[in-house]
C-alpha cells in the first residue's frame, strides 16, 4: 500500500469507504438537536434573540469526526496488518510448510507455532493450498496439498518430540509431493540443530519456488550430555550450538518426587561450546538424585535421568595378601582401590578376623564386595557372605596362588585347582591378549585394548553352558572374567590376580572401565527384570518439554542390552523403563554429544528471517480502540453542543467531585512532624503507649526468663510423648554429665516450640525427628534459617542408623523426613566428620560419635581446603566459625538419657558400657564445639594436645 508494509485480511471491506461522501452529505443535511432554553420571566427579553436562527446543518468538525469513526470501524473489519509479507510474498500455487518439531524446539514451541500460524494467515489471505510436513514425525504423515483450515488443524495438533529430527525420511514423500502440486513458496521453520539431513536441503533448493527459512539465533537449545560422580563433586556437562555466549545457567538435582537437592552453575566460557556444574553434596544425597534439568528450559535435552547403575555405591575391599601396608605398590587392593576410587565409596576393614571383617561390610550395607585372592571361604564368613548375595550383593572375585589351590561354591564356574595349562597345543610361554566381551554381559560396547596381555590364569572346566557365563575371553578362547547369577545378586570373577603379577590388565584404562560397570551393573543384581534377558517395558516417558509422562501405545519395550545413550525415537523415547522398583533410565544424549548446526548451504539464496522479531502486527484492536475514542468524542460533542453553559459547569461540578473522591480514596502524603505544630505541642503521657505496640505475652516473657537465667540445652518438641521425653531425660542426662566432668553447670533442658518460642537464647537446639510429623510451615522454616543464621548449631537426629544403615542405597522414613525439612533451609555443604577435624578434640580425643547405635556418622559443615589452616602444626583442622548444622542417626538422645532414678532409661545397641561411655563423650564434645568453637585449634594449645597424643 504505497510502498508502506501494511496489508489487510479481507480487503473487500475497504469498498465500504467509497459510502464516506454519502455519509458526509447526510451529516450534513441533518441539523443538530435544538438548545433548551429555561424561560425565567423576568430575564424574557435578554434570552430571547433579535431574530430566530436555526442551524442547517452539523458543525464541519462534527462532520469531520464522525467520518473518521466510519473510516475506523471499516478499516478494523478489513483486518489491518503491519509487515504481511515479513514470512510469506504474495503469489499463487501451494504454500508448503516445513516445521522442525524435534527435541530443540521444546524450550519456544510456542512462538514457533505462531510463527508457522502466521504464515497459514498469509496462505489463507491468498486462497492458497497448503503441503504441511513436521520433520520429526516421520515419513507416514500426509503431505498433500490440502486447505489452510485442515492445516491449522494438524498445526494445532503438532507437538515438539523428545527425538531429534529425520529430515532424510521426508526427501522422497515430499518430492512426490511436489510432483504432484509444484509449490509457489517454501516456508521452513528452522530449530537451526542438524538432524539426518541427507539430501533435505537440496531438495528445498531445486524445488523451484522462492524458500524462507525462520529461525530464532537467540534461542539455540543448552543440553545436558553427561555426569560424573566423582570422589570429590558431582559434575554434570552441558552443551550447546557454537554462538553468542549464552548466560549462567542454574542445574538443578531433584530427588524422585521432584524435591530439589541442590543447585549448581554452568558457566560457558567465551566462545565454548561445553560447560560444567558441579555439585558438592554428601553421598547420601547424591544417591538420592534421579534427575537433574537446566531451570527455564523446556525440552528433553535439557533433563538428564539417572537410575540405581548411576548412583554412588560402596565397595568394600578385602585382600588375602598379609604386607599390603608396608609395601602398598606390591597390593592387590592399590589397584583396586585406585581404580574404584572415582565411582564408589571403599571400605577397607581393619579387622584381621575375616567373619568378623565380612559381617562389618555387611552391616555397613556396601553394594559390592572385592576379594583378592581368598581361596576357600568356610563357617560363618562363607554364610554370611552367600546371604548377602542371594539378597543382591555382588562379589567380584580375584584369582591368585590362594584361590588357585583351592576354592568353594561362591565361583561362578568350576575351576581346574591348581592347572593353569589347559594341555594339548595351550603354551603360555606366549602371553595372551584380551580378545572380546560378551555382548550380553555388562562389558559390551567396550573397546578391546589391544595392549593388555595375561601370563598367568586360574582356568576353568570347558562346561556345556561355560560360554553363557563369560564376559570376557582371551585369545585362545578360555575366559578372563565370568559370572553367574545366586539368588538376587551375582558372582564375578576375575581369572587374573587385582595386581600386576599374573597380568598388566590392572595397568589398563580397561580395567577402570571393567570395575565401574560391574560396580554399575552392581544396581540392577537386586532384580532380575534389570539384570536378566527380558525386554524392559516403558514406566515413564519425556515429553518434548521434557517432563515425564505415561507411555503411549505406540513405546515399545528395551532390549536389555540395548544403549541407554542416545539412539532414541518414536519407539524408544527418552525415559525410564523397567519396573518401580529396578528400571533403567534411557537419556536423549550420549554423554559426548555435540550440538552441530544444520547446513543450509544448497539454501544460501533463501531468505532468513527471525521469527521472534519479523512477525506480523495485527492493527485491527488499535483501530478498533481509535473508534472507540472518536465515539466517545462525538458523545461529549454532541452534549456539549445540546447542553450549554448549564452541562459545562455541571462537567465541572463532576470533574471536581472525582477529584475529591480520589483524594480520599488515596493515601495522603506521609506525616512529617513540624516545630511549633499544635501535635508538637501536645504533651505525652509518660506511661502512653504506641498505637501499635503489641501487649506483652506473659507466657513468651516468663519463658525468656527462663532461658537466660543460665546456659541451656534445648530440644525440639514434636507432639510425640515418647520422643519428647526420651529429649527430655537425654539432654538432662547429658547436663549432668557436663556439670560433672566440666566447668559448665547448666540449666535444666527446655522443650522449645519452633513455631513460636525464641530460639535464640540456646547455642544448641537438639531436633529428634520424627516421621509422622508434618512439615513445619514456610513462616517456622524463616525462624529455623534465621537462628543457623545468626550463629545458633541444631543437631537433627534420624534414629535410624539400623533401619538405614550407611551405603545401603534406602531412604528410612526420618531420613526423608529430614529431607523435606532441609529443603526448606539454607544450609551448607556437608561431609563426615574429619579426622583432624574440631570436633574430635573439643574435650576428649575421638574418631566417631556413637549414640545408642554406631555406624551412622555425623555431618558437619564442610570446610574446603582453602579454609584449613596453613600451619602443619596445629592438630586440628578449623573453620571460621561453628558448623549450624549437625546430622547423625546413632540416636544421642537415647544415649544420654536417665531416669528420675538415675538409671540408664535405654541400652545402647549393641550393650556395650564402651559405647555408652562413647556416646557421654560424644554428647560433651559437639557442647564443648557449639559453646566455644575452633578455639582448640588455636597454636597455644598444641604442645598440651600433642601430649595427650603420646607425641
Amino acid at each position: 500500500m504505497m510502498g508502506l508494509p501494511l496489508a489487510f485480511a479481507t480487503p473487500a471491506i475497504l469498498a465500504a469507504l467509497a459510502l464516506l461522501p454519502a455519509i458526509w452529505w447526510l451529516l450534513r443535511l441533518t441539523p443538530p438537536r435544538p438548545r433548551q432554553v429555561a424561560f425565567p420571566p423576568t430575564r424574557l427579553l435578554a434570552e430571547i434573540a433579535r431574530k430566530e436562527e436555526t442551524p442547517a446543518s452539523s458543525p464541519w468538525w462534527l462532520t469531520l469526526l464522525r467520518l473518521l469513526l466510519a473510516a475506523a470501524v471499516i478499516v478494523a473489519l478489513a483486518g489491518p496488518l503491519w509487515r504481511p509479507d515479513a514470512r510469506v510474498a504474495a503469489g499463487s500455487g501451494p504454500l508448503a510448510l516445513v516445521v522442525d518439531n524435534g527435541w530443540a524446539t521444546g524450550r519456544d514451541w510456542a512462538e514457533r507455532a505462531r510463527a508457522a500460524a502466521a504464515v497459514l494467515d498469509g496462505a489463507q489471505r491468498d486462497a492458497r493450498p497448503v503441503i504441511l510436513a513436521a520433520t520429526a514425525d516421520g515419513p507416514d504423515q500426509d503431505l498433500a496439498a490440502t486447505s489452510v483450515e485442515v492445516a491449522r488443524e494438524r498445526l494445532a495438533a503438532l507437538r515438539p518430540e523428545p527425538w531429534p529430527t529425520d529430515r532424510a525420511t521426508l526427501v522422497t514423500p515430499l518430492k512426490t509431493a511436489f510432483a504432484q502440486a509444484k509449490p509457489g513458496e517454501i516456508v521452513l521453520v528452522s530449530d537451526r540443530v542438524a538432524g539426518r539431513d541427507d539430501g533435505f536441503a537440496a531438495l528445498l533448493a531445486g524445488a523451484g519456488a522462492p524458500v524462507v527459512v525462520l529461525s530464532d539465533p537467540a534461542g539455540d537449545p543448552i543440553a545436558l550430555t553427561a555426569t560424573e560422580n566423582g570422589a570429590e563433586a558431582l559434575i554434570v556437562r552441558a552443551t550447546r550450538l557454537p554462538g553468542p555466549t549464552p548466560p549462567p545457567l542454574a542445574v538443578r538435582a531433584l530427588d524422585g518426587k521432584g524435591f530439589e537437592l541442590g543447585t549448581a552453575t554452568a558457566t560457558f566460557a567465551p566462545g565454548a561450546t561445553n560447560a560444567e556444574a558441579r555439585f558438592d553434596l554428601p553421598t547420601q544425597l547424591r544417591n538420592d538424585i534421579a534427575r537433574f534439568e537446566i531451570a527455564g528450559e523446556r525440552s528433553a535435552a535439557a533433563a538428564r535421568l539417572v537410575d540405581d547403575r548411576w548412583r554412588r555405591r560402596t565397595v568394600g575391599l578385602l585382600s588375602g595378601a598379609g604386607a599390603d601396608v608396608a609395601q602398598p605398590l606390591l597390593s592387590p587392593l592399590h589397584y583396586l582401590s585406585r581404580a574404584l576410587a572415582p565411582y564408589a565409596d571403599l571400605r577397607e576393614p581393619t579387622e584381621p578376623n575375616l567373619p568378623v571383617a565380612i559381617d562389618h561390610l555387611v552391616s555397613e550395607g556396601v553394594s559390592v564386595i572385592a576379594l583378592a585372592d581368598i581361596g576357600k571361604l568356610t563357617g560363618e564368613a562363607h554364610d554370611e557372605l552367600k546371604a548377602w548375595i542371594e539378597k543382591g550383593g555382588v562379589l567380584v572375585r580375584f584369582a591368585g596362588p590362594r584361590l588357585a589351590a583351592g576354592t568353594d561354591d561362591l565361583v561362578p564356574v568350576r575351576l581346574r585347582q591348581g592347572g593353569r595349562v589347559l594341555g594339548g597345543t595351550l603354551s603360555w610361554e606366549t602371553p595372551q591378549p584380551l580378545a572380546s566381551f560378551s555382548d550380553t554381559g555388562p562389558f559390551a560396547g567396550l573397546k578391546v585394548p589391544n595392549d593388555v596381555t595375561v601370563e598367568r590364569q586360574v582356568l576353568a572346566e570347558p562346561d556345556a553352558d561355560l560360554n553363557e557365563h563369560t564376559w570376557a575371553s582371551l585369545g585362545d578362547g578360555t575366559p578372563l572374567v565370568t559370572a553367574s547369577r545366586l539368588g538376587q545378586g551375582w558372582v564375578v570373577l576375575f581369572h587374573v590376580t587385582a595386581d600386576t603379577a599374573w597380568s598388566n590388565l590392572p595397568l589398563s584404562g580397561a580395567f577402570v572401565e571393567m570395575l565401574q560397570r560391574i560396580v554399575a551393573f552392581s544396581a540392577a543384581a537386586g532384580n532380575a527384570k534389570t539384570g536378566g534377558s527380558q525386554p524392559l517395558p516403558p514406566l515413564r516417558v519425556l515429553d518434548g518439554e521434557g517432563r515425564l509422562i505415561p507411555p503411549g501405545p505406540d513405546v515399545q519395550p528395551l532390549a536389555p542390552n540395548a544403549p541407554l545413550e542416545g539412539g532414541v525415537g518414536p519407539a524408544h523415547p527418552p525415559g525410564l523403563y523397567g519396573a518401580e522398583t529396578a528400571f533403567r533410565a534411557l537419556n536423549l544424549m550420549p554423554k559426548d554429544a555435540v550440538i552441530a548446526p544444520f547446513d543450509l548451504g544448497p539454501l544460501s539464496g533463501a531468505r532468513q528471517l527471525d521469527y521472534a522479531a519479523a512477525g506480523p502486527i495485527d492493527l485491527k484492536p488499535w483501530v478498533l480502540g481509535l473508534a472507540m475514542a472518536l465515539v466517545l468524542l462525538d458523545g461529549l460533542a454532541v452534549l456539549l453542543i445540546a447542553g450549554g453553559p448549564r452541562l459545562r459547569r455541571r462537567a465541572a461540578a463532576a470533574v471536581l467531585a472525582g477529584g475529591l473522591v480520589a483524594a480520599i480514596g488515596l493515601p495522603g502524603p506521609p506525616a512529617r512532624a513540624e516545630t511549633g505544630s499544635a501535635a508538637a505541642a501536645t504533651p505525652v503521657a509518660a506511661d502512653a503507649k504506641p498505637a501499635d505496640a503489641k501487649p506483652v505475652d506473659p507466657k513468651a516473657l516468663q519463658f525468656a526468663e527462663q532461658a537466660t537465667t543460665s546456659t541451656r540445652l534445648a530440644y525440639v518438641v514434636t507432639g510425640n510423648q515418647e520422643i519428647d521425653e526420651e529429649s527430655r531425660q537425654g539432654l538432662n542426662g547429658l547436663t549432668t554429665f557436663l556439670a560433672e566432668r566440666t566447668a559448665l553447670e547448666g540449666g535444666t533442658p527446655i522443650g522449645v516450640d519452633i513455631a513460636k518460642d525464641e530460639l535464640a537464647f540456646f547455642p544448641l537446639l537438639y531436633w529428634p525427628i520424627d516421621p509422622n510429623a508434618p512439615k513445619p510451615s514456610e513462616a517456622t522454616m524463616a525462624r529455623i534459617d534465621a537462628y543457623m543464621r545468626n550463629g545458633g548449631t541444631i543437631l537433627f537426629d534420624t534414629r535410624d542408623a539400623l533401619s538405614n544403615p550407611r551405603g545401603s542405597g534406602t531412604v528410612s522414613p526420618a531420613a526423608q523426613k529430614l529431607r523435606e525439612i532441609l529443603d526448606g533451609l539454607d544450609i551448607p555443604a556437608l561431609e563426615p566428620v574429619p579426622a583432624d577435624h574440631v570436633l574430635t578434640k573439643s574435650f576428649y580425643l575421638m574418631h566417631d560419635f556413637p549414640g545408642r547405635y554406631t555406624g551412622s556418622p555425623l555431618w558437619v559443615e564442610s570446610l574446603s581446603a582453602q579454609s584449613a589452616d596453613a600451619n602443619p602444626d596445629r592438630p586440628v583442622r578449623s573453620g571460621d566459625g561453628v558448623s549450624p548444622i549437625l546430622i547423625t542417626g546413632n540416636d544421642l538422645a537415647a544415649a544420654w538419657a536417665l531416669t528420675d532414678g538415675g538409671e540408664w532409661a535405654y541400652p545402647t545397641v549393641p550393650a556395650d558400657p564402651d559405647q555408652r561411655e562413647h556416646a557421654i563423650r560424644s554428647g560433651i564434645n559437639i557442647v564443648m564445639y557449639t559453646l566455644t568453637g575452633n578455639y582448640k585449634a588455636d597454636q597455644v594449645h598444641v604442645p598440651a594436645l600433642l601430649e595427650r597424643l603420646g607425641q
